[in-house]
């Protein structure tokens, strides 16, 4: 009789721990795909305001068509993009664009002074904040799901649950991970 309570008792441990492996996977998923909705409005707020900057530019750089192209493109494609990594590769594409947009801004001492001009420019950089610290938490959810579908024997709980890894939202440009050099 001692036997059969020990072994119902194991049986109630394991199941007991499998429950609580499989609500930490759950909650740590749930967290994770959270962290992209963060994103995701962050990069919503950015595809917003670049089509306001185009028009404000425009006014002033009738003849940097080219230039409208490309970021108009670009955008199109950050908002079609599905998953991380090529959110991550898209978004890139765009920052690079932006910043020949900026360029030619720069070239227009005018428009540089104008009041809706800076107002988007600010509103742009704050985003770009946000979508940093976005990056950054949900990178941190990522690497929190990862490590723990892929502990054993937490491992044999993710797999049985069809647990997959996400992927992180890296740059993947290596002109972004320098540090910008600031003339005047």
């Amino acid at each position: 009789m001692i036997i059969l309570w020990i072994v119902l008792g194991l049986i109630a441990i394991g199941i007991i721990w499998f429950i609580a492996v499989f609500n930490g996977i759950v909650s740590l998923r749930n967290r994770t795909q959270e962290a992209w909705s963060d994103i995701d409005v962050q990069l919503k707020r950015r595809h917003d305001l670049i089509p306001n900057l185009i028009e404000t530019v425009k006014g002033y750089a009738k003849h940097e068509s080219s230039v409208f192209e490309k970021v108009t493109q670009a955008r199109a494609d950050a908002i079609n993009a599905k998953g991380a990594q090529e959110a991550a590769q898209k978004e890139n594409m765009l920052s690079d664009t932006l910043k020949s947009l900026f360029a030619v801004a720069e070239n227009y001492p005018t428009l540089r002074a104008s009041e809706n001009f800076q107002q988007l420019q600010g509103e742009l950089t704050d985003t770009e904040n946000k979508i940093e610290a976005s990056r950054r938490f949900y990178n941190g959810n990522v690497r929190d799901f990862n490590t723990k579908i892929q502990i054993f024997p937490n491992s044999m709980v993710a797999g049985m649950t069809g647990s997959k890894p996400f992927e992180l939202f890296q740059i993947a440009d290596q002109t972004e991970k320098e540090t910008p050099q600031v003339k005047f």
